[in-house]
């Protein structure tokens, strides 16, 4: 505030007029000053309007470059980015940006943004219903809705560390300073943040006063800072970079930004410039050299495809780094992942369980862990299996999962070649499962399928339904319903029903509530549409 005081009084903001001087990045820095000075962001925006008009992206730049040169600390420009940010809103010139081609790094990292603006907005969606709680127990279903977009925002990481990491130090090398150096303490920031609110999350209790501190305390203020990055990004950082950098630049940054992997987004297709031919962009990689032979990594990848199974691996450091890809994949798998810690690739009732496994890993205690699952009438399997080098030191963790539903019929002998019998055993894909398999929940076997068909019991006949929770848009988020189901049913009055709509019949989640003291029945009305009914005591 001192230096910010000092810098302001060099020259008055009349005599700035007055004299006729270089005038725009003067007036430019005078007024960002008075916000370092306790001016209000709404007053300078305004005085910035009236003197200044549009202001070019680059004088923005420039007025952060010479605060930073002027011996304003860094830390203290990015204490108070936000309020810049508020007073430039609406009044940066973009009418002369260039609109960069499909895969350009520049595209890719707009493309992020704007799938990281839609879940900003369902967070701030799931704080205002948080707002409106007003009975005990009446936040179960928004909290749930709170961590799915709190898990998906995480993954903003791998957006910060290519912007740090590769487009940062060429712009560094065009002597752009400033904006890297306070936009990475704004990255921390977020990153605390985030912790923030993932703790919160983990803790948080149901009762409207614990429900908007939540709100207020954790998910608006990470709503916030995404956002304000995201604005400065798309009104500052680009704009900016594609003015500076060259395409052999941006070439060397779209090179390396799968290593690192993408934000919610996959790139839209492959980006090369004109200056780069298609023979140096396809040099020949080394064969890899096994202990048992070599193979060009052509033929890796077609054996890789080739193999009846899924397989992902996770490195040392609990990041996803590379998945198999082959035709009939059990679970969907997207590049977006590439780089993602793997805990938040899973739903939040799984992630202990996967901490649990990769400690046991990381321990030397364990080596292997398996589940079984009916899935849709198909029986999957699914193994983690921990890899170390030859020292024993710990690299990381595969999982692998099968179908083996035609597998686990077989019967007798096949020895003679039958293209018919080979091709019965192609099995039809199955569909994407809403909740990662890797829980303790869902390695129990599905319930019997003659459940949904039974007769409706005499408990359901005429019953009126207190509560109702459609899952479907939380399993497709990649969420699962099952503690905030065990709340609700935990405070379910005698007689009352609460029901549960999903695709699919919950087994793990009827065993449990059935071990819980409650009755419950499915029924499936149409094909991805089945209701499930939950009461407390009573006759089955």
């Amino acid at each position: 505030m001192a230096l910010a005081r000092t810098l302001l009084s060099g020259r008055r903001m009349s005599e700035l007029i007055e004299t006729g001087a270089p005038p725009r990045k003067d007036l430019l820095k005078h007024l960002i000053l008075q916000l370092h000075g306790g001016v209000a962001p709404d007053a300078v925006q305004r005085q910035l309007v009236r003197l200044l008009g549009q202001v070019p992206y680059g004088l923005v730049v420039e007025v952060e470059q010479e605060l930073l040169a002027d011996g304003m600390p860094a830390a203290e420009v990015t204490r108070l980015c936000h309020l810049h940010s508020a007073a430039l809103q609406g009044a940066i010139d973009l009418s002369g940006v260039r609109t960069p081609p499909a895969g350009h790094p520049a595209r890719v990292f707009s493309e992020e943004n704007a799938a990281l603006a839609k879940q900003v907005q369902a967070l701030e969606h799931a704080a205002d219903a948080l707002d409106a709680v007003v009975s005990e127990g009446g936040a179960g279903v928004h909290l749930l809705q709170a961590r799915v977009r709190v898990n998906a925002l995480t993954d903003v990481e791998k957006h910060y560390l290519r912007k740090e990491h590769l487009l940062f130090p060429f712009l560094e090398r065009h002597g752009i300073t400033g904006p890297p150096q306070v936009m990475w303490g704004k990255h921390d920031q977020t990153r605390a943040l985030l912790r923030a609110a993932h703790a919160a999350l983990a803790s948080a209790a149901g009762d409207p006063a614990a429900a908007r501190a939540l709100s207020d305390g954790a998910l608006r203020p990470l709503a916030s800072a995404i956002r304000d990055m995201v604005d400065k990004e798309e009104n500052i950082l680009l704009p900016m970079a594609l003015d500076v950098l060259d395409e052999r630049e941006w070439w060397e940054i779209a090179r390396q930004s799968d290593e690192i992997g993408y934000c919610l987004v996959e790139p839209e297709a492959s980006w090369r410039p004109d200056s780069v031919d298609a023979t140096e962009a396809a040099a020949p990689a080394a064969r890899v050299k096994l202990p048992t032979g070599s193979l060009a990594p052509a033929e890796l990848e077609a054996i890789l495809g080739a193999l009846p199974l899924d397989a992902t691996f996770v490195d040392a450091e609990d990041r996803v780094r590379w998945f198999s890809h082959g035709k009939e994949r059990v679970f969907s798998r997207s590049r977006a992942v590439i780089g993602r810690k793997v805990q938040f690739c899973h739903p939040p009732s799984s992630v202990g369980t996967v901490e649990t496994i990769l400690a046991g890993f990381r321990a030397g205690t364990q080596d292997r862990a398996s589940f079984w699952i009916q899935l849709r009438g198909r029986f999957v399997h699914i193994e983690y299996r921990a890899l170390r080098d030859v020292s024993g030191a710990y690299l990381g963790c595969l999982e692998v999962t099968q179908d083996l539903t035609e597998k686990r019929a077989l019967a007798g002998e096949q020895r003679l070649l039958s293209w018919e019998a080979t091709a019965q055993q192609a099995s039809a894909p199955v569909q994407a499962c809403p909740a990662h398999p890797g829980a303790p929940s869902a390695a129990a076997p599905h319930p019997a399928r003659a459940e949904s068909a039974a007769a409706r019991p005499a408990w359901l006949e005429g019953a009126r339904v207190s509560r109702s929770l459609d899952a479907r848009p939380l399993l497709a988020a990649g969420a699962h319903p099952v503690q905030e189901v065990m709340q609700e049913l935990a405070t379910l009055a005698p007689g009352a029903v609460f029901e549960l709509v999903a695709p699919f019949v919950p087994g793990p989640l009827l065993e449990r509530a059935r071990a819980a003291g409650c009755l419950a029945h499915s029924e499936q009305e149409a094909p991805g549409l089945v209701r499930t009914w939950f009461t407390r005591g009573g006759a089955a």
